[in-house]
């Protein structure tokens, strides 16, 4: 791999970890977790999640960041990836799916 190469790599992996570190933050926020609480629910160190939530953390183990999710009442979702950026329609059409699934109406 040339230099070029390994940058978009690393600028794409940075970015969802940024993307997820956000939402993180987000749910965190709206259920008026501290970081403290929330990284006591999950069973990581404070610093491990302030790391995530503002995107100063290289790697992070998959349990971890389930365990985070999963204090927060969220979930991964495997999809097949799509190298295009979706269209607005299928944007609402994916939300609109998401709130039909919501168990708290």
């Amino acid at each position: 791999m040339d230099k070029v190469v390994i940058c978009l790599v690393y600028y794409l992996i940075m970015l969802r970890l940024h993307s997820i570190g956000a939402q993180i933050a987000s749910r965190r926020k709206a259920l008026g977790f501290s970081q403290s609480a929330l990284a006591d629910k999950a069973g990581v160190s404070r610093a491990t999640l302030e790391a995530l939530e503002n995107c100063r953390s290289g790697e992070l183990g998959f349990s971890k960041v389930a365990n985070i999710l999963s204090a927060l009442g969220l979930e991964l979702k495997l999809q097949e990836a799509n190298l295009q950026r979706p269209t607005l329609d299928e944007l609402f059409e994916e939300n609109r799916d998401d709130k039909g699934l919501d168990r708290r109406r």
